[in-house]
């Protein structure tokens, strides 16, 4: 899936730097209070001055601004959206686990996380549309033998320019995979069944077992092969797995905090550094053949169907309505989960 040139080794330590670097800064941002604000509050804030000052400099025609490589790679609607929907995620999430002010003890807020994950996922969901959209409308490129675009795509595949200087493959496998990532939103359930965990080390999620954990990861490695063929070794497999192996192995709950905790820490890391996945000897290029996108969106859309009805058959057989109310109580990963909640009395929302 990957194309990948005599360095292979130096680009797998490459995976391996981010991997173990979103591992390690998810543990300091979940651990520490102070922690996480430098990442979610001082680290943005730095960022968007960054940014701001290379927007200022493109408007005025500076040279330095315009050859910036993060205006030439990360210049799109989609980087800047789900940089800051992912640290809006992190601050509301740390709120609730912290119980900051009213609204981290606030009842109403627990389908915070629901909502801001809701968003995300439509982010990606609203890209999967844009590049079918180049496809019906018949905007786009036809990869030929021989040409520059062999790199991106397979020859006959139907390909589009982004304003990112990157060809997309666009098809019907846009689609299947945008549909996925819908349903998936509602594959969340217990909408308001969030909580602090003991010591304050966690924001825990316990109807958030691996069955929708599985079909989230499918959807999304999906949307990266799709959208971001220069950046799914990366984002579509390191990022994926970080927080998956977290919650695996010694955060169980706590999967939606690890997700957004680096999620956001990557986004920010690839909007100022993005010379690292796109100039340098890390670099990889997914070849997107149209054959082989068409059967992992089918498999998206198809394991996140199977994940809807699962959820519908759990809420049918224990009689409650799946966004209301847990429909995982009983099963291991809820157990594990419900356990590392901190003293329900203790918990302002749910004696309010």
């Amino acid at each position: 899936m990957f194309l990948f040139n005599a360095t292979t080794p130096i680009q797998w330590v490459g995976w391996a730097l981010v991997f173990v670097g979103l591992i390690v800064s998810n543990e300091i941002e979940r651990r520490s209070k102070v922690g996480g604000l430098i990442f979610f509050v001082g680290l943005p804030l730095a960022m968007t001055v960054y940014c701001v000052a290379i927007g200022v400099g493109v408007a005025q025609g500076a040279e330095w601004a315009l050859t910036n490589p993060t205006h030439i790679y990360q210049n799109g609607w989609f980087h800047y959206a789900k940089v800051y929907a992912a640290l809006t995620g992190c601050i509301g999430f740390m709120a609730i686990k912290y119980k900051w002010g009213k609204l981290g003890k606030a009842r109403w807020f627990r389908a915070f996380p629901f909502v801001i994950v809701a968003i995300n996922i439509l982010i990606a969901v609203v890209s999967d549309f844009e590049s079918y959209a180049h496809f019906i409308s018949g905007d786009y490129t036809i990869v030929t033998a021989g040409s520059e675009l062999e790199q991106y795509a397979a020859v006959g595949a139907p390909v589009w320019l982004t304003s990112e200087g990157v060809w997309q493959l666009c098809g019907v496998n846009n689609l299947c995979n945008g549909i996925a990532g819908l349903i998936n939103i509602f594959c969340m359930t217990a909408w308001w069944s969030v909580y602090a965990g003991k010591n304050e080390e966690d924001m825990l999620w316990p109807d958030m077992t691996w069955v929708y954990v599985v079909a989230y990861d499918i959807w999304n490695f999906c949307y990266t092969y799709n959208c971001l063929p220069t950046h799914s070794f990366f984002c579509g497999f390191a990022l994926l797995l970080a927080p998956t192996v977290a919650n695996a192995l010694w955060n169980k709950g706590g999967w939606i905090q690890n997700r957004a905790n680096t999620l956001a820490t990557w986004c920010m890391f690839a909007q100022v550094f993005p010379w690292f996945q796109e100039e340098s000897m890390f670099r990889t290029v997914s070849l997107q053949n149209p054959t082989v996108t068409n059967a992992v969106s089918f498999a998206a859309l198809g394991v996140n169907i199977a994940a809807i009805a699962y959820i519908a058959y759990r809420a049918k057989k224990l009689g409650v309505n799946p966004y209301k109310s847990d429909v995982f109580v009983g099963t291991r990963d809820w157990e594990q989960a419900t356990a590392r909640r901190e003293d329900a009395s203790l918990d302002p929302a749910l004696n309010a």
